[in-house]
Formats: structure tokens, C-alpha cells, sequence
């Protein structure tokens, strides 16, 4: 009897196939991994941008100010006062800020906030991009 099983087995045809469905799955739930990780690790806090046509800012080492609805300045996501906001800044930017800031104002909060760290950081010789969200496209 088992010699029949030995003549079975060496009559099974070889294949060397690879199964794909299990590269799939991993790939998929790797795609899912970097879209859930992707919006956390972008710098700032949440603000609602304002929409205006704009071509997209290029991903740096920038350091993201974010102001909220309520006037919060952020630098990154530590909250600080307009009084140490320059004092800090430089600590993020240099003594001669050579690092790129991007501004993120919150769409519903008042103008006067956001050009008040504009003009901080513009006193200090920062290069500032403001960041807002593309328009739709209108046809």
C-alpha cells in the first residue's frame, strides 16, 4: 500500500505558481494603512482652509503656524500666546529663519488674527506660504 501512495505522489504534475491573493491582501491593507496615517501626520491642527484658486505647496521641512477658529495660535500643535509667539519661532525657524513657514488660518477666524502672525513672522524675514484649499473646478 504504500508504495502506491509513493507512485501517486511522483505522478502529481509539479507547479510552480505563485499565489497572488496573499500579496494582494497585504498590499491592500498597506494602501489602507498610509491613507488612515497620512492626514495624522501632516504638521498643524485641524483648521477649515479657504477655498481660492492656487497651484499646491511643495512638501518640505516647513514649520506649520496654524490659527484657529477661536484665534489659538498654534506652532506645530503646541499652543502659545501672540506674546512668546516670536520667541518661539525663532527657536523653530533659526536665528536668521532660513526654514520655510506655512500659515494656516482658519476660514471663520477673524482677518486681524491671522495678518498679526503674518506680520510677526514677515518682522522676523521668514518665508511664508499661506495655505488654503484649491477651489472646485468650475466648467
Amino acid at each position: 500500500m504504500m508504495r502506491f501512495r509513493g507512485r501517486r505522489r511522483a505522478a502529481l504534475p509539479i507547479v510552480a505558481e505563485i499565489n497572488i491573493t496573499n500579496l494582494v491582501d497585504v498590499a491592500f491593507v498597506l494602501l489602507i494603512i498610509f491613507m488612515i496615517t497620512a492626514p495624522i501626520l501632516q504638521g498643524g491642527i485641524e483648521v477649515q482652509l479657504p477655498e481660492a484658486d492656487s497651484r499646491p505647496l511643495e512638501a518640505s521641512e516647513a514649520v506649520t503656524v496654524s490659527v484657529a477658529k477661536d484665534g489659538s495660535v498654534f506652532i506645530e500643535k503646541a499652543k502659545v500666546s501672540m506674546q512668546e509667539f516670536e520667541g518661539v519661532m525663532r527657536t523653530y525657524v533659526g536665528p536668521d529663519a532660513k526654514r520655510p513657514v506655512i500659515l494656516r488660518g482658519d476660514r471663520a477666524t477673524a482677518y486681524g488674527g491671522v495678518a498679526e502672525v503674518f506680520g510677526v513672522l514677515a518682522r522676523m524675514g521668514a518665508d511664508v506660504s499661506i495655505a488654503i484649499e484649491p477651489a472646485p473646478q468650475r466648467r
